[in-house]
């Protein structure tokens, strides 16, 4: 491949990206609402003791 070279895709982003500029601050900010979270301790050990244990071979019904 030449060095040169950029796919329709990629030039797109780049051309979508100038013509938007605040997509990457959009993006930093849909992931801070969707992801960036604290957890809490007492609801995370809580579910670790409500786990149960996952028998082998789950799909086999006898």
């Amino acid at each position: 491949m030449a060095k040169n070279y950029e796919s329709e895709i990629t030039q797109f982003i780049k051309k979508y990206k100038a013509e938007h500029p605040d997509t990457e601050a959009r993006q930093r900010e849909g992931r801070s609402r969707l992801w960036d979270k604290q957890l809490d301790p007492e609801y995370q050990e809580g579910f670790r003791a409500g786990r149960i244990p996952q028998k082998p071979y789950v799909y086999q019904t006898d």
